[in-house]
């Protein structure tokens, strides 16, 4: 075993690329040790590590999995223990969208994205509670203001994402006063990778219109959010923090 890190310590799922890497970045250039979760996008993450060590030696741990396999949030939480002796935080970022018109919704797809989107972020932090308690940590789940008003075409993910909802409240007031858990919810930040043509240009440029900001934010903006839940907002558990530039406003 590896001698206990002296900084804190916090285990980002889907840490490879987009929002999940700039948390990453965000977190270890403010001294946290790092364990990156990664399913598929091993050239990214491989890459994310190398950077972060070359930064600070000794400062990351890789771990590859699927979220889905039962046995994944005990082995992820025991190796992180296993390499550092410790756990701070845990951020659920990893997710799964894809759009779900009714009449067309498969069973699959309905397990496909509870799966990913509510059951492995429960099951995390049952595994990680034991350990946030220990060191008075904190769980910042990373939510979607679709989880809270309805994006057409998408029912099951928006149903997932308010499954996430309502587990940062309840494990909020169930691991209180030992461990906060909070969320950050994110508006038009990246647009989905698969998002292309003319008609998608449209429809993006019509979000943008109704955000008050008008706008999209940046990954830093909800990896700076993320790091204000896990290390400052002491007296705040329970929330949604809405990085959204104001779109929850305009219905």
């Amino acid at each position: 075993m590896e001698a206990q890190s002296s900084s804190p310590v916090v285990l980002v799922t889907g840490a490879a690329k987009r929002i999940g890497a700039a948390i990453a970045r965000h977190l270890h250039a403010r001294g946290y040790a790092i364990t990156l979760h990664y399913r598929d996008s091993e050239a990214e993450a491989t890459a994310l590590r190398d950077a972060l060590e070359a930064a600070r030696p000794n400062s990351t741990l890789l771990l590859q999995t699927d979220l889905t396999r039962s046995d994944a949030p005990e082995t992820l939480v025991a190796r992180t223990i296993e390499r550092f002796e410790r756990l701070d935080g845990l951020v659920n970022n990893a997710s799964t969208f894809f759009p779900t018109p009714v009449g067309e919704t498969t069973p699959m797809q309905w397990q496909s994205l509870f799966d990913a989107n509510a059951r492995a972020p429960f099951f995390l932090a049952q595994a990680a509670a034991p350990h946030l308690r220990a060191s008075h940590g904190a769980i910042v789940n990373i939510t979607d203001i679709y989880g809270e008003r309805p994006l057409r075409a998408h029912a099951a993910y928006c149903m997932s994402k308010a499954a996430l909802v309502m587990m940062t409240k309840s494990l909020a007031l169930e691991l209180a006063p030992d461990v906060r858990v909070n969320a950050v919810a994110p508006g038009a930040i990246l647009w989905p990778e698969a998002d292309t043509g003319e008609n998608e240009a449209a429809r993006q440029a019509a979000i943008v219109a109704r955000t008050p900001l008008a706008r999209t934010g940046t990954p830093d903006d909800i990896a700076e959010a993320v790091h204000w839940l896990l290390a400052s907002a002491r007296f705040t558990t329970g929330e949604v923090v809405h990085v959204d530039g104001g779109r929850l406003l305009d219905g």
